[in-house]
């Protein structure tokens, strides 16, 4: 018999994985202007991709949307979004029409 938190585990555990499989992917990714301005933005990318250090302080809810980790002197956030297709409005991060997009900032922009 699954549980109602069985059913809630495995939710979250497929947000993540999806949320893994598109952060190394890395489409769709939005910079800030400070971001822009740092030095190798490829090399924080792929920093970003690789990302596995997650905890209950950045990751609170399991779902591996958000991180944070420091480049070149500068504390970087990276946040994960869901939209429906038009991108007008929010979106189940596991329905077939959500459209991820992940912010890249510094923590000072945030």
């Amino acid at each position: 018999m699954t549980t109602a938190v069985q059913t809630v585990d495995r939710h979250v555990a497929n947000i993540a994985t999806a949320n893994d499989v598109f952060r190394r992917i890395g489409f769709n990714t939005t910079l800030t202007q400070g971001v822009h301005s740092l030095p190798d933005v490829c090399g924080l990318l792929n920093e970003v991709s690789r990302f596995n250090t997650f905890t209950e302080d950045n990751d609170p809810y399991g779902e591996h949307d958000f991180g944070s980790l420091n480049w070149h002197g500068e504390k970087i956030f990276w946040k994960i979004d869901y939209y429906n297709p038009t991108l007008s409005g929010w979106c189940d991060p596991l329905s077939k029409g959500c459209r991820r997009i992940m912010t890249v900032m510094l923590a000072s922009e945030y």
